[in-house]
């Protein structure tokens, strides 16, 4: 009765359209009301929520990420892929997945993947003969990488949602594997339509401005080297390497690419903040909703739920990825980290999965939910800058559907793919 009252207050909350936030912050007011708790004790773990110093990280990231997506890094990493892959058979859709795998380990984010890379390839592709909802469906699905590839702000939240007892750095490092896997699934597929369908070649560019592009586009690459770099050397935390990638893009940007006009820096820092105030309350709610969840012990009942079902590890696996693929498809991806992973948690453990590992499988799980209707807000996001109906992108996306599937698989089943690198470099 004590999880229906939680659970049931929260889904009704949700169908009548509250914000998620709030409708976590109620419902655990609610589930505190059910079992005479003080709803002092509620308020205590919406302040403690908030008040970790490795939360630092997400602002950090955001804004890195918002100063390089708004200072001409975009364009400047389509020129450098353009150098890359530009010249086969179909290369302006290789450049467009190889453009998200290195824009997406700048900003962290599908959504600025998206709007970054699609407002500048899209147009582009269409001109040189790329259906408009291929290109579109290029981009969206290209996008997901940047949940997975380190400086990833799920990983951050997913860390914080497992109790901190998974570290940032390793699941930063555990993402690049998974992240490389679907970039080259994605390009492997644009070969063989770009074949199938006698897409254009592109231009080889000429060495002297190939050389010039690949100098611009260092300095915003060297954003990646500082955070990994950072990191693995054991010169500074995760939370600290954001702090100077800050400074980095802001120094880059404003100093050496100087596209970008002073008198736009509030306005740009106002954007972020409003981004970030949204965050951080869905992280104070959630915070108390999964207080009240422990003192339910819901998270027990679930994992009792789960092996009662089977002792299988791997179909317990393929239960929970059908659970998150459906739940990604209805909800946005931060409430759905913050919510699952305390519950979740405890299954995984005692089936003997790695969290790391599991924290790839979630991010996969919920980033093919991004780009899936009814709530794909990064579908939406693509469909808009393509100027194509979300039912037309969503039939393009078909086939990259499959594509994305293949790598859950590969992530769900093969933990080598996110665990091994972690286990060689920290």
């Amino acid at each position: 009765m004590d999880a229906l009252i939680l659970l049931g207050s929260f889904a009704v909350l949700f169908l009548l359209r509250m914000p998620v936030a709030y409708a976590l912050g109620m419902s655990a007011l609610i589930g505190a009301w059910w079992i005479d708790i003080p709803f002092d004790a509620v308020m205590i773990q919406v302040a403690g929520g908030v008040n970790k110093f490795s939360l630092l990280a997400i602002p950090f990231f955001v804004l890195a990420g918002a100063i390089m997506a708004e200072g001409g890094m975009s364009r400047r990493l389509v020129a450098f892929a353009a150098v890359l892959v530009g010249f086969v058979r179909g290369g302006l859709s290789l450049v467009n997945i190889m453009a998200s795998t290195f824009f997406g380990a700048i900003s962290g984010s599908s959504l600025a993947d998206t709007a970054s890379v699609g407002s500048v390839l899209i147009p582009e592709m269409e001109k040189k003969g790329y259906p408009r909802e291929f290109s579109t469906a290029v981009t969206v699905s290209g996008s997901v990488q940047a949940l997975l590839t380190p400086p990833s702000h799920n990983s951050v939240l997913y860390s914080l949602a497992a109790g901190g007892t998974v570290s940032i750095s390793s699941l930063f490092i555990a993402g690049i594997g998974p992240g490389l896997l679907l970039s080259a699934v994605m390009m492997t597929m644009c070969l063989i339509f770009a074949r199938v369908r006698n897409y254009p070649k592109g231009e080889v560019v000429p060495l002297k401005q190939a050389l010039k592009i690949c100098v611009e586009a260092l300095w915003g690459l060297m954003t990646m080297v500082i955070i990994l770099g950072g990191i693995l050397s054991g010169v500074f935390t995760a939370t600290e390497s954001a702090s100077i990638a800050v400074v980095w893009a802001f120094f880059v940007t404003m100093f050496i690419y100087r596209d970008y006009k002073w008198r736009e820096l509030p306005k740009l820092l106002h954007r972020t903040v409003r981004t970030l105030s949204v965050v951080m309350i869905l992280i104070a709610f959630a915070a108390s909703f999964g207080y009240i969840m422990t003192l339910m012990q819901i998270p027990s009942k679930i994992t009792t739920m789960f092996l009662t079902l089977s002792d299988n590890r791997y179909v317990i696996l393929m239960c929970i990825n059908m659970m998150l693929l459906v739940l990604g498809t209805l909800m946005d991806m931060a409430p759905l980290i913050l919510i699952l992973t305390p519950i979740l948690m405890p299954v995984i453990t005692g089936i003997g999965v790695d969290p790391v590992h599991f924290g790839m499988i979630m991010l996969v799980n919920l980033g093919i939910g991004l780009i899936t209707p009814p709530v794909g807000a990064v579908l939406f996001v693509g469909a808009a800058i393509g100027k194509v109906t979300i039912e037309n992108t969503v039939k393009a996306l078909l086939p990259f559907y499959l594509a994305l599937f293949t790598v859950l698989l590969a992530v769900t089943y093969i933990p080598a793919i996110s665990l091994w690198l972690p286990s060689m470099v920290l």
